[in-house]
């Protein structure tokens, strides 16, 4: 094998090693996910979003059907507004709850959306109403410790 023959295979060999190393860091990064379909958008208001970030996906069922796409604060309300991009092959009643729920224990959050019974369906950059916040793990370890705290020792 020439010189030049060698010098070919290993510049494409480091090519596809490239390749491979950006395809894994925008996997793990959730920008691979290149949906160029319909989408609309909604929003939600929350008094809670925990640890939710900006590309954290929306499931339904277990189904990823979107994904969030802007989360501010709204200083009238007091309260996180989370906006969502929904692929336009989902329609969701206009009774949907939204929650904020956690993949395992302690895994990443995302928007879970649960479907009411509504006829009328949700439509582009309507405002889910229905919505629950993030279980917050240090809360609910708080408020344990200190119903402990408030017991008499007659009760124990």
């Amino acid at each position: 094998m020439s010189r030049k023959l060698l010098d070919l295979w290993v510049g494409i060999f480091v090519a596809l090693g490239l390749a491979g190393v950006l395809f894994l860091a925008l996997k793990v990064g959730n920008l691979a996910s290149g949906n160029f379909a319909e989408t609309y958008q909604l929003t939600a208001n929350f008094a809670n979003i925990g640890g939710l970030k900006v590309r954290a996906p929306v499931k339904s069922a277990g189904v990823v059907v979107g994904r969030v796409v802007d989360i501010h604060f709204d200083p009238q309300a007091y309260e996180a507004v989370v906006s969502v991009s929904i692929d336009g092959r989902y329609k969701f009643p206009k009774d949907t709850f939204a929650l904020i729920l956690t993949a395992g224990l302690l895994g990443e959050q995302y928007v879970g959306l649960d479907p009411g019974g509504d006829e009328k369906m949700l439509a582009a950059n309507d405002v889910i109403t229905k919505t629950q916040s993030a279980v917050v793990l240090e809360s609910l370890i708080s408020q344990f410790m200190f119903n402990k705290a408030s017991e008499s020792p007659s009760e124990q």
